[in-house]
């Protein structure tokens, strides 16, 4: 994404479909690749259902570099990776790419399957 005034507001426009799609009772998967930073993450993509993440990704709301130009320090190596967010309750699931299909088809079936189950006034 490139920063400006019409990708944030793009952002909000997702953010609000993001709130429809609840409304609705549809689901909303957030597959995670490399990298997925900056607005993107502090928006829609931690909006999600169930959030999944590719081995290895870089996840943050900034950059590692950024934070240790910015504010002067040193982080712990592997703070932004798709691990240490799934170690402290950020991504439901990490996964190698080539899983990354099956487990959405799993997730798809049972999400269906809930959905069918609901009464119809739900």
């Amino acid at each position: 994404m490139q920063e400006g005034i019409v990708s944030l507001m793009q952002m909000a426009k997702t953010s609000a479909v993001v709130a429809r799609l609840g409304q609705e009772h549809a689901p909303f998967i957030v597959v995670a690749t490399d990298a997925l930073t900056a607005g993107v993450f502090a928006s829609f993509a931690s909006l999600g259902d169930v959030a999944i993440a590719e081995q290895g990704a870089l996840i943050g709301f900034a950059g590692p570099r950024v934070i240790e130009a910015a504010f002067k320090i040193k982080l712990p190596p592997g703070s932004h990776t798709a691990e240490f967010q799934h170690e402290h309750g950020m991504i439901d699931a990490v996964v190698p790419r080539r899983e990354l299909r099956p487990l959405l088809v799993r997730l798809l079936r049972i999400l269906a399957l809930e959905r069918k189950e609901e009464p119809a006034n739900g």
